[in-house]
């Protein structure tokens, strides 16, 4: 049942009004606007009826006050007809429709349901919204091709598993965030989540790292330090990079996967952990392994469950939802009007192979917001390799169908190639040439030759 408000002064209409609506809402009076704001802070309504002109606070300060509110209900103004003036200002302020004393019941109660009807309806559309949403992500992770929504239902029954998990892919894939998505979504979410990246840190520090140290265990050990380990206990411990340990902390490693005991460096106390253990790589450990880079009982332990995350360039259904994504994240960062793609720009960034996974096309989409001045990011706003893979496309499949030939093609491809590298340079030709690789004076001579002006 909607529950539904009344602020005003006079008891007769406060009276009324729950009368005339006691069979179909849940109303609750107030007698002044300082008493209606405080009803709201205990409990939200669906609708507010108001009074205008009230003792101390005026209605159209109380309308001030609830815009302020990011859940703030529609309101109707009740207002004498010699105030109708003050109620087209008081909707000025937000306030949805307005009635005049003495009211007409029957109109104000399709009003109210009016009003009523549409935030039901606005509520399921954000409610949809949101479970359709719920579909096409996992914690960061998003995508609504089919590859992803496996990867997610993986992702969702691995996280009720206390499994060790090696994540697998191409650098930018998202495989942190997949580890946050399994922590997040599993029992221990109320722990901590700890990010060691093994690439970042150099040898000799690894182990105190992981495990710690007691004072004095080296020479700037001033006090005892407790390691990665022990600081994820009750949570997850995710070894982000894993390859790129080195064959010492390895062996380390595998004792305390094996037996769920450390020791901190220059300690001889078996200390028990209580961390998940979640890998990553971008590397062929099968590889590593043969080379003896790694060692292979310890990836024998890492890869209890393997999960692996498709390239950007294997789901490309997904740029476009990805990139709409970005868009609506730069617009929260940067403010300003929010941008959109032509049509153009996102076929080329669908056809574009992304070497560099997510991570490389947020970057485009981030840079393109930056460096734009109206509110639409056109082909030419995207980076230049983003621009000739797509051209590049379209050429190859020409000469492949036989509609161009192959020399044709190439002349095609360098006029494209020389003139966008100009428009790049605002037409500098020394600019233009340094892009190219080229000099000026080889620059000019195909502009003569293609009869390439400004």
């Amino acid at each position: 049942m909607p529950r539904v408000l009344v602020v005003d002064d006079e008891t007769g209409v406060r009276e009324s009004l729950r009368m005339l609506l006691k069979d179909d809402c849940e109303v609750v009076t107030a007698d002044s606007a300082e008493a209606g704001l405080r009803a709201l802070s205990e409990m939200p309504a669906d609708l507010v009826l108001l009074d205008l002109v009230m003792p101390g606070k005026s209605g159209l300060s109380f309308l001030t006050e609830l815009g302020d509110r990011a859940d703030a209900p529609p309101t109707i103004v009740l207002t004498a007809t010699k105030t109708v003036a003050t109620a087209v200002e008081a909707m000025k302020l937000g306030a949805a429709d307005y009635v005049t004393k003495p009211f007409e019941i029957e109109a104000l109660r399709i009003k109210i349901r009016q009003i009523l009807e549409h935030r039901a309806l606005a509520q399921e559309v954000v409610r949809l919204t949101d479970e359709l949403e719920q579909r096409t992500r996992v914690g960061g992770l998003i995508g609504r091709t089919e590859s992803m929504r496996e990867l997610f239902r993986t992702i969702e029954r691995l996280a009720r598993s206390p499994a060790t998990v090696l994540i697998r892919g191409e650098s930018g894939t998202g495989k942190e965030l997949a580890a946050r998505a399994i922590h997040d979504l599993g029992p221990r979410s109320g722990g901590p989540f700890i990010a060691v990246n093994c690439a970042a840190i150099p040898d000799t520090l690894m182990e105190s790292e992981l495990f710690g140290h007691e004072r004095g265990a080296f020479t700037d050990a001033r006090e005892r330090r407790i390691g990665k380990f022990e600081a994820a206990g009750g949570g997850t411990l995710f070894l982000d990079e894993i390859a790129e340990l080195a064959r010492g902390p390895q062996a380390k490693l595998l004792r305390a996967l094996q037996e769920r005991v450390i020791e901190r460096v220059g300690g001889a106390q078996p200390i028990q952990v209580d961390a998940r253990i979640l890998a990553a790589t971008n590397r062929d450990l099968e590889a590593e392994v043969k080379t003896g880079r790694f060692r292979e009982d310890l990836y024998y332990r890492v890869n209890v469950v393997p999960l692996v995350l498709p390239p950007l360039r294997e789901r490309r259904g997904d740029v476009a939802l990805l990139a709409e994504r970005f868009l609506k994240r730069a617009h929260e960062t940067m403010g300003g009007a929010a941008k959109r793609l032509s049509r153009a720009a996102l076929d080329a960034l669908e056809r574009y192979p992304w070497p560099g996974n997510v991570r490389e096309l947020e970057n485009a989409i981030e840079r393109a917001v930056t460096l734009i001045d109206g509110d639409v990011i056109e082909l030419a706003d995207l980076p230049a390799r983003v621009i000739q893979s797509g051209r590049t496309d379209a050429l190859r499949e020409a000469v492949r169908d036989g509609s161009l030939g192959f020399e044709d093609a190439v002349t095609t491809f360098e006029q494209e190639l020389i003139r966008e590298s100009l428009e790049r340079s605002n037409w500098n030709q020394t600019r233009a040439a340094g892009l190219l690789g080229i000099t000026r004076r080889l620059l000019k001579l195909k502009m003569n030759k293609y009869t390439i002006e400004p």
